[in-house]
């Protein structure tokens, strides 16, 4: 199983910061994702970058156990 880490509000709207996940593939494991953590999670999903073990990722990408696949929300903020 792959471990899932979530950052800001996709943590937010998945409850959590760390999961493990089963899938064959960066896609797989996003699917189990989505239907773990419900829609506000799969809404926020397609505005984020995914990364596989620190490297950004594509759907296809191969995922072995213990690679960790992290869902980075875009960063917003700043001086105003």
């Amino acid at each position: 199983m792959a471990v899932l880490r979530l950052f800001a509000q996709a943590r937010e709207a998945a409850g959590t910061g760390r999961d493990l996940v089963d899938g064959a593939t960066v896609d797989e494991v996003l699917s189990e994702a989505r239907a773990r953590y419900g829609p506000g999670f799969a809404a926020l999903l397609g505005s984020c970058r995914v990364w596989l073990n620190g490297e950004q990722a594509a759907g296809a990408d191969p995922v072995r156990a213990d690679d960790e696949v992290a869902v980075m929300p875009p960063v917003s903020g700043g001086a105003a």
